[in-house]
Parts: structure tokens; C-alpha cells; sequence
């Protein structure tokens, strides 16, 4: 019988998993992807075989769904549908790991504990993830269980990258420059390393729905553009990126917004679609011939172009330029748009290559490489999990 990794992302109302097979010849083999959404409301649950085929589909009948319910009924679907794989360790997605965790952990009660206090600095996220490992460690309490945490990456930067102006007594130990997207920056650097052996200085960006950017310098993360939260940095699909922190205090005082508001603003009504007011899907804004829609696409581009302006200055240089995730990946005509203002850096696009998706989009004269390389958040939390139970 082989050993299996199954990979859970954990939100309020959804669970997405990915089930791998381990070989200890190579990577883990992706055996099932699938998810449980309307979690809470009307639930359904599909579920894809490695090539994106679907093998399977259920849903409740309008009954009710816990989160503990959805993870239970994975794992047993699972086991009922590959009996000749058992469940060596459950691999989380975590976001936040705080100052204690800079690399992946086994998960224990005390590890719990400390990412329970992490709830109030990112509550979008952290308590659903911390709450699908109670979960399985209550349905399965000799399961081993890891957790892959989006921040740890980024605890190479230096301090000076990590600091906010702030008091320290103010600050403490939670308010910082965190980072976020870490799991997505780790499996790059890594797939980097076969495409450019000898790019030692890189810029990746991250673009999807949310969106970042990371400078690396030998494979590890020196600067990042999401910061305490991850609206901080790029303008997202609903985020609204950086903004003037006096902008928040003037909506509160002026416009008699409450945090609440704010909330609403900054995370589900700005970015493109605040800029655009049509959508949040670049697809839908590049089809649009409203100014609206272009704007908020050079907007976009501008931002990207400015920040690897600055992360080519703190990397003394560049080496190579990676596009990433949904957008970075399937959107040739904004890469174009970015790597035409970064001619000043030597930059030259291949404009065949580009239009087929790369890898590699540069001329062989390009000063700097430039690369597509699709992320694979999934596969690297199952290599972290295998790595850490031994299988």
C-alpha cells in the first residue's frame, strides 16, 4: 500500500483538497483534486481526477454542513475510492505562522495554541485553518498533521525589510511586515533554480486575484509587497493595494465610515474593480472598451513596473523576472505591457514565446531572462508534509 498526502485549504466556507501519492524515487503524484463549497448553506462537493477530469460529484440535499463535516467526508471518500493508498499525513495551508514558525511544522496542542493567537492579526483566514486541524485531529487523533505556513518564507528578509516606523512598545512582536504568498514564492524559487541555475538576483510576481511581488536573492525572499495584511502592496481583483494610511483616517472622520466600512472598502470593493467600476476579472476588463477598464489595467502595469523598479534597487541588479499564478500566467498582453517599460534594464521580450506562455519570453540577448512558470502551491505543501513525517 502507498502513502498518501492529503493537502486541505481551509476557508469559512469551503475546503479545497489535493490528494498525492509519494514515491521516494520523485515528487508526490497528484492523485485527486476537488472541493466542498457552500459550506454552511447548500452544500456540493466535486471531485477531478489528475488530468481535470471529473470522476465524482455529491451534494446534501439542502442539509446542513459543518466544516468538520466536509473534512470527514473527504477523507473517507478518499480511502473508499483508492484503497490502495493510506493517509500518511494531512498537509494545511496556513497563513500565518508568526515570529515562532519559519518553517514547517508538526502539528501538536502547542502548536495550535500559538497559531490560535495569531487569529486577531489576520482573522480572514487563520481561524478557519487553525479549526480544520482540530477537526481531523478530533476525527482522526493518530493522523498526522502539518502545517505549511504563507509567511515563513519571507522571515529571510532582513530586519530593516520587516520594520514598520513604529514604536517598538507600539509594534511588539505582531505588528510587522509579514508577507504573504509564501507558499507560492517557495515552489518558484525552487522550479527557478532548473530554468536559470545562475540567476542569483530575481523578482517574481505573483499575479492573480490577489496579487504580489517578491524580491529574491539566492532563492530567498529579501523584500515583499504585501506587508501586515495582504492588502498592503499590488492593487487585487478587490483589494485595494497601498494606500495613504491618512486616506483611512479622513473616511472615518470626514465620511463617518466605520471600521466595518473600511473593512468592506479596502478588501471587496477597490483594486480593479473599485478603479474600473465594471469588474474584478482582468478577462472581463480587457474585453471592455470602456477607459474605465484600460485605466485600471495601466494601473496595474504601473505598479508592478514601480516595485521592480525599487526590488532591482535593493537586489543591486537583476537577473531574471517571473510571472506567476492566474493572471501572470494566461496574460500575455500584460507582460508585454510590463517588460516593455523595463527596457531600461535590458529587458527584450520574445514576442512568439510570449503569446504561447514561455517559459522562457526572453530574446537570448535579453540583459535579464524572463519566465512563466506556474506555481504549484498544492504540490509544495505535499513535499513539505512527505519531508516531514519520512515518506
Amino acid at each position: 500500500m502507498a502513502n498518501g498526502i492529503l493537502v486541505i485549504n481551509a476557508g469559512s466556507t469551503s475546503v479545497k483538497f489535493a490528494a498525492y501519492r509519494c514515491s521516494r524515487a520523485g515528487l508526490p503524484d497528484l492523485v485527486y483534486r476537488g472541493q466542498v463549497e457552500g459550506i454552511g448553506s447548500q452544500p456540493c462537493f466535486v471531485v477531478k481526477d489528475s488530468n481535470g477530469k471529473r470522476v465524482d460529484a455529491h451534494d446534501w440535499d439542502g442539509r446542513p454542513l459543518d466544516p468538520e463535516g466536509a473534512l470527514k467526508f473527504v477523507i473517507a471518500w478518499i480511502e473508499t475510492h483508492q484503497t490502495d493508498l493510506k493517509i500518511a499525513a494531512v498537509g494545511h495551508r496556513v497563513v500565518h505562522g508568526g515570529l515562532t514558525y519559519e518553517s514547517p511544522v508538526l502539528v501538536d496542542e502547542m502548536v495550535i495554541s500559538e497559531l490560535e493567537k495569531l487569529e486577531t492579526v489576520e482573522p480572514s483566514h487563520q481561524r478557519f485553518e487553525v479549526d480544520a486541524v482540530k477537526a481531523i485531529a478530533r476525527a482522526h487523533p493518530k493522523l498526522r498533521q502539518v502545517a505549511v505556513f504563507d509567511t515563513a518564507f519571507h522571515r529571510s528578509m532582513p530586519l530593516v525589510a520587516q520594520r514598520y516606523a513604529l514604536p517598538p512598545a507600539i509594534a511588539g512582536d505582531l505588528i510587522r511586515h509579514w508577507g504573504f504568498h509564501g507558499i507560492s514564492y517557495d515552489y518558484i524559487s525552487r522550479a527557478l533554480r532548473r530554468y536559470a541555475p545562475t540567476a542569483r538576483r530575481a523578482i517574481i510576481a505573483h499575479l492573480g486575484g490577489g496579487s504580489s511581488m517578491c524580491a529574491l536573492l539566492d532563492g530567498k525572499s529579501m523584500d515583499t509587497s504585501m506587508g501586515f495584511s495582504a492588502i498592503e502592496g499590488l492593487p487585487m481583483a478587490t483589494r485595494c493595494g497601498a494606500i495613504d494610511p491618512e486616506i483611512l483616517l479622513f473616511l472615518l472622520r470626514e465620511r463617518k465610515f466605520t471600521a466595518s466600512d473600511l473593512e468592506t472598502l479596502l478588501y471587496k470593493k477597490s483594486g480593479l474593480l473599485g478603479l474600473s467600476g465594471i469588474s474584478e476579472d482582468m478577462r472581463a476588463l480587457k474585453d471592455s472598451k470602456a477607459r474605465s477598464a484600460i485605466e485600471a489595467i495601466d494601473y496595474l502595469v504601473y505598479q508592478i513596473v514601480k516595485l521592480a523598479g525599487a526590488y532591482t534597487a535593493a537586489l543591486g541588479g537583476l537577473d531574471a523576472f517571473v510571472f506567476t499564478a492566474g493572471i501572470g500566467e494566461n496574460d500575455p498582453p500584460l507582460r508585454a505591457a510590463v517588460i516593455e517599460k523595463l527596457a531600461w534594464l535590458g529587458a527584450k521580450l520574445d514576442v512568439d514565446s510570449n503569446n504561447r506562455n514561455g517559459p522562457r519570453i526572453s530574446t537570448e540577448d535579453s540583459k535579464v531572462s524572463l519566465w512563466v512558470i506556474p506555481t504549484n502551491e498544492e504540490l509544495m505543501i505535499a513535499q513539505h508534509a512527505a519531508a516531514l513525517v519520512g515518506v
